[in-house]
């Protein structure tokens, strides 16, 4: 590979059009020859395993809380159990998650028999409460990943549905759309309404201190701390017994030695199918990756904003041939993109407020359920 672009070096003619389409040329091939196989990853896929539980417990506590008073009959939860992918019965599942709600007696109508009721319990109430502080006390960088998603976006704008079914991923309050957005009239207007379809969320004013990636960050970060120029580059890294290729390796190198283009730059310059344009679409989902809680989104969601975010219809071959960069994982028959660098084993290097919170209540109810049901 190395010799391929010492030749490009080489054939630098007076008719520079030649020459880009030479290298064009030789790049696409070199791509397109290179097959990447798949490689399980059993310390990633343990991380999606270890939050299962929390994801399970969510659910279910979504489901009370959108109810009425917050309050719903065991046997009509029960119903729902397929719905909510609830793999034991109601009874099971609050013997397993003891303090998650509690139970009492009330009638469903006047003169009706007496059955079992679930509400939140004190303590799941008093996560919620710290839940909400950490949306409030986070309000700032809540707002700025807010803009830098719409700062990648083409013209700055994303359809608000699609913004509401991602706020878990990214850690957006359930009302964001109606609290944040009205809040910052600076940086955000809606058109439409959202849960219509054709509602829209635009980015109406630039803050360059949001324009930063998490790699030109970093880059910066050391050039502080060593006195030296540090260049704004990808971590490339695989975990113990993986290998690729030798060709695949040299393609690797000299990828990574192009220059690094922001995902908050405008390429609407590059040609679509230029190595450029590909090292700027990982710079997205690596900035993607990056602001998302858990460092990790399904393929399926991404999907969602292929228009907004330029991807091609084959982009889920990025996580493989960047394998290095990102894990795409099976696990729980779902695809789903990981940033490599942001896990150590199965755990996150760094953890966001939100995730801490949520663990630590997680490790709450498990202690619970180790010691057995109360009597």
């Amino acid at each position: 590979m190395l010799s391929k672009f010492r030749a490009f070096s080489s054939f630098q003619s007076s008719n520079p059009k030649t020459s880009a389409l030479h290298f064009l040329l030789q790049f696409t091939a070199s791509i397109s020859s290179l097959k990447v196989v798949w490689r399980k990853d059993p310390k990633l896929d343990q991380a999606i395993e270890n939050d299962k539980k929390w994801r399970l417990c969510a659910r279910v506590v979504r489901e009370v809380l959108n109810e009425p008073g917050q309050v719903i009959p065991l046997r009509y939860l029960e119903k729902r159990r397929e719905r909510l992918r609830l793999p034991v019965k109601v009874q099971t599942f609050l013997a397993q998650n003891p303090g998650l709600f509690d139970t009492y007696m009330d009638r469903i109508r006047p003169k009706s028999d007496l059955v079992t009721f679930l509400r939140p319990s004190d303590r799941l109430n008093r996560f919620l409460e710290e839940e909400k502080m950490i949306y409030e006390e986070n309000e700032p960088l809540i707002v700025a990943k807010l803009c830098k998603l719409l700062m990648m976006a083409k013209n700055k704008v994303i359809s608000a549905d699609k913004l509401v079914e991602v706020k878990r991923e990214f850690g957006f309050p359930n009302d964001f759309m109606v609290t944040l957005v009205s809040k910052y009239p600076e940086y955000f207007r809606l058109y439409g309404e959202p849960g219509e379809g054709k509602s829209f969320l635009e980015l109406i004013s630039l803050n360059k201190e949001f324009a930063k990636s998490v790699i030109e960050k970093r880059a910066d970060e050391e050039s502080r701390l060593t006195g030296i120029r540090v260049r704004p580059g990808f971590v490339w890294k695989l975990p113990p017994g993986f290998f690729i290729k030798k060709e695949m390796r040299e393609w690797v190198r000299d990828w990574m030695e192009l220059p690094y283009i922001s995902p908050y730059e405008d390429v609407s310059h590059l040609d679509p199918a230029s190595p450029e344009m590909e090292k700027r679409m990982v710079g997205v989902f690596h900035e993607l990756l990056s602001l998302s809680i858990y460092k990790r989104v399904s393929l399926p969601i991404l999907g969602k904003f292929c228009e907004e975010y330029r991807f091609s219809n084959a982009f889920t071959s990025v996580f493989t041939r960047h394998s290095g960069i990102f894990y795409m994982s099976l696990k729980g028959d779902i695809r789903t993109a990981m940033l490599r660098e942001a896990y150590k084993g199965e755990e996150l290097v760094d953890l966001d407020p939100l995730v801490e919170v949520k663990k630590s209540l997680l490790n709450c109810w498990m202690r619970d359920a180790s010691r057995g049901p109360s009597i």
